[in-house]
């Protein structure tokens, strides 16, 4: 059976009552305290490797249908949990950071020039053309057509990891969109 060191005595792991009550018996109450302290660091550690593979899991199948609940799941988290953490952690929601990812995918494959934008939409997991277009004018301030059509002249020539880190989206409507002319 293994056993954990914990300061002020060793026990065996099991239970978490029989852990505290270990501890009651064999601890002051500084001692206590610090034990419970590292006790929530262990959780916090657990948690952002949990939202790591969450994180990972996104970034691998972006292209497929994702929802929070199911990333929730795959973590052992509750939908709640997943989606209050994920956002503390990395400073955007699960919904958005899947969206962010699907655009750079798209922005790669519009650089390409051989599918249309409709193809790109469903080639990167999107089921609208509409929320698509809406969310890659969003974040890269041009729709995917204009896109796709300027994507070809000023970065011909340049290695497409480089081309890929100058043009990546930016989050949080940090880009501007055109301003429209009222006919």
């Amino acid at each position: 059976m293994e056993r954990m060191s914990l300061g002020c005595a060793s026990v065996a792991s099991g239970s978490e009552r029989a852990v505290h009550a270990a501890l009651a018996e064999r601890c002051t109450g500084g001692e206590m305290a610090e034990h419970a302290d590292a006790d929530r660091e262990r959780q916090r550690l657990a948690d952002l490797a949990r939202l790591r593979r969450v994180r990972d899991r996104i970034d691998r199948e972006y292209a497929r249908p994702l929802n929070v609940d199911e990333l929730a799941r795959g973590a052992n988290l509750s939908a709640g949990h997943l989606s209050r953490a994920f956002k503390a952690a990395y400073g955007e929601s699960v919904y958005s950071y899947l969206m962010t990812r699907r655009i750079e995918r798209a922005m790669a494959l519009l650089r390409r020039g051989d599918l249309s934008v409709t193809e790109v939409c469903f080639e990167v997991g999107c089921s609208s053309l509409g929320t698509f277009s809406t969310r890659f004018t969003e974040l890269v301030g041009v729709p995917p057509s204009e896109f796709r059509a300027q994507a070809a002249g000023p970065l011909e020539g340049v290695p497409s990891v480089l081309a890929k880190r100058a043009t990546r989206p930016i989050r949080n409507r940090e880009a501007r969109p055109k301003p429209q002319r009222l006919a």
